[in-house]
Formats: structure tokens, sequence, C-alpha cells
């Protein structure tokens, strides 16, 4: 979730934005080291795995463009029998990091039911984030650093995760995201990036088209372009917690004369599935930072209806990045119809719409027999495909049995 509250993704930042007051999400750069394995830190592993009885491995990446990046392994399950299934790498969403397939008990998180199921885990955290802060040559206080949209993370950072499990285990592997993490493998599959290390992807609340997304706050946000207006005054990185991300909750609330005390509802639509008594712990760790120019770039997704690179607004910028006037297009009808896609989409859900969705689908019609599946969830919404207590049974299960024949 990054550069302007205008999009699906700042949507989701200003819902879960309700924890103000909490501490900005800095970290120091000093553990990061160029070995692939790193013992010590007081990371995901030690704090959200470990602590559930699971064995945990820390390892980083470096980018093509320089950011470092950690991703956490977990290669066996609660009975201690390493994994006899193949790798699958589990990408988040905007405003996130991995942290978010573990808030549930072990019997609930993704990340936990597939260990506990044989799969070889991976978990992986977009540059920004807390623990993917790092950079060959830029610290994160310069600019320069936020300098990306989900352009770079599908281009860069999805890439080099996919490449580094590839390498690590010999293996390909089935890719899992969630929300923005979704956008990213649709970009990539459809520029023709990593599908020879994969063996299928399972895309829960699917992003691409967002034209149709209901949400008014965010609708609101995208038309008015609020982000803009931050970016330009120099503000690079968007803190979800912070003083600019308050104003543009106020103002949209303020501007639509709603309540909201439920941001959470009001930007995701009704999550019919989520433990009240998780929230605290959700925001005890997110959300996190993202880029301004990801939030601006996904505004645009939203008052356009096109699925595009960056549009840096002027055609003398645009020739100097793409050469040409406008921004290129990521068309998802160039996704190889013998690629594996598993979707699954909530009829409650504001952000990943019923509508936008279909568009998709109509997109991947190419797609034959069961080469791709669709799940529609019609009490689900945008949250309740990470944090729903009966996700197991609801989608992560056919999930796993669409798996099992890839």
């Amino acid at each position: 979730m990054a550069n302007s509250v205008v999009n699906l993704l700042s949507i989701v930042l200003l819902c879960i934005t309700a924890a103000q007051g909490r501490k900005t999400l800095h970290i120091s750069h000093k553990w990061l080291t160029s070995y692939p394995v790193i013992n010590g830190i007081d990371g995901i592993c030690k704090t959200m795995v470990e602590t559930q009885g699971y064995t945990c491995e820390e390892h980083q990446v470096t980018t093509e463009d320089g950011y470092i990046l950690s991703l956490q392994r977990m290669p066996v399950g609660r009975s201690g029998k390493k994994a006899n299934k193949p790798p699958v790498l589990l990408q988040h969403g905007i405003f996130s990091d991995a942290i978010t397939w573990l808030f549930n008990s072990p019997d609930e998180s993704l990340a936990f039911i597939l260990a506990d199921n044989g799969y070889d885990v991976w978990l992986a955290n977009t540059r920004g984030t807390k623990y993917s802060s790092g950079h060959t040559s830029l610290n994160s206080n310069d600019a320069a650093y936020w300098d990306w949209s989900w352009d770079e993370l599908a281009s860069y950072d999805l890439p080099a995760f996919v490449q580094y499990v590839y390498n690590h285990t010999s293996q390909r592997l089935h890719y899992a995201g969630h929300s923005l993490g979704t956008l990213m493998a649709l970009a990539a599959f459809s520029q023709g990036q990593v599908l020879n290390m994969l063996r299928s992807a399972a895309l829960l609340s699917p992003i691409a088209h967002m034209n149709q997304i209901t949400s008014l706050p965010t609708k609101l946000a995208a038309d008015t372009f609020m982000a803009n207006d931050i970016y330009w005054l120099g503000l690079r990185e968007f803190i979800p917690n912070g003083d600019a991300a308050a104003k543009l909750v106020k103002d949209i609330c303020n501007g639509l004369h709603l309540n909201c005390s439920n941001l959470m509802t009001l930007f995701t639509g009704p999550n019919c599935c989520v433990n009240s008594s998780r929230i605290d712990v959700f925001l005890d760790h997110e959300p996190q930072p993202t880029a301004t120019k990801n939030l601006i770039h996904l505004s645009q997704m939203i008052r356009t209806g096109a699925i595009t690179k960056y549009d840096y607004g002027d055609q003398v910028q645009n020739m100097q990045h793409y050469g040409q006037p406008v921004p290129p297009p990521y068309d998802m009808t160039k996704i190889p119809e013998e690629f594996p896609l598993f979707l699954s989409y909530g009829g409650q859900d504001t952000l990943s719409d019923v509508n936008d969705v279909q568009v998709l689908l109509n997109d991947l019609n190419n797609h034959g027999g069961s080469k791709l599946v669709a799940l529609l969830k019609e009490d689900y919404a945008h949250i309740d495909f990470v944090l729903g207590v009966n996700a197991n049974q609801m989608v992560y299960d056919p999930m796993m049995d669409f798996f099992k024949i890839k």
C-alpha cells in the first residue's frame, strides 16, 4: 500500500490507520549482512513463528535495483517433519508485511497451515516495510529510497523473491498473494516474468481493474487525487499512522460526512469473520509504510480503469522513462493460458470489487478447464481472506487442493 491514499491500497492503509499515535516503523540496518541465513535477529521468526513452536529461518535477498529484502522460511510443521511438498511463497498486500500470514492461531493462519500440511513456506516482505528497509547505497530516510510504485514491486521485488527460493530449493514453487500481492503477480506474469520458476499462483482478493470499487472514501481520495499534494510537497514516504495519513482520513470522513469510528469496515467492506480480539495484535505490528508514489499509481488505476505503468503526468517525462508519451499497459490477456491460476474473491469486498474481478476473469477467459479456478465467497470482505477465522475451510483448503494437482 503505497503512493496515494487515493488507491485501493491507500484505502486499506487508511482503514487500518486507526492506530493513531503508534510509533513510526524505522529500524536499524545493522543486522543486514551478506549471508543468506541470518540468526539472532529479533525479527518475524523470533516474534511470530518460533513463539508458536515452529522452526523458522531468516533470509535476505538483494534486488537488482539495490533494495535489501527480508524473507522467512518455515521448513517444517509443528510435528517437526520436514516438508515433503513444494515451496510456497506468500506475498502480503499494502500497508502490511509477512506478519499478515501469522496473526491468527496456527489452525487459522495460512503460513502455519501450509507448514503443517507439508509445504516449504517462504514469507516475503517488500521494500519499505520494517524488516526490508535496507539498500546497498541509500538510507530509508533518503527521498530517493521511496522513488517507487508497484511497478518496481512487480519488476524487482517479486522476481528477486521467486529466484531466491527457486535457487535455494531447486524446485519450482507455488505463489499465494493477497491484494497488492496479486497485482504484483499479475503484472509480472503479463510481462512473462518468473513463470518458468512457478507451478501455480493463488490470488486472494485479486487487484487489477479498480475503477468499479464501491468504497466511497477510496473513490473520493482517487477522484480528488489528494496524494498528489503530499507527493509534490516532498513527502515520499507514506506512514499510515503518521500525521499526513491522519489528516487525509479526517478530510475524507468530513468530506463525506461519515462516521469513521470503524475505518476497516469503511474502507475494506464488512468483514464477516475477523476475530476482533486479534485487531489489537494486528495494530501492534501494522500498518507498515509505503511509498507515496505507490499510492498515486493506485489512484491512477481507480480513476482511469487502466492497468499501466506509472503515469508521470507529463509527456516529456513519460518519454524519458518509457520512450512513448503515455505509460505502457500491462495486458492481462498475455498471461499464458497454460499457467494455473486460483482466484478467490469476496461478495462484500469494496476494494477487490466483484465487478472488477469479473473484468479480470474475462481477461483470463482463454484459460481452459482446470487451469483457472474462481471461488466467490459471498460473505467475505477484503480482510477475511487473511484474518478470517474460518478461512482455512472456506479458502485455504480449496487452494491447497488446487496446489496438489498442479
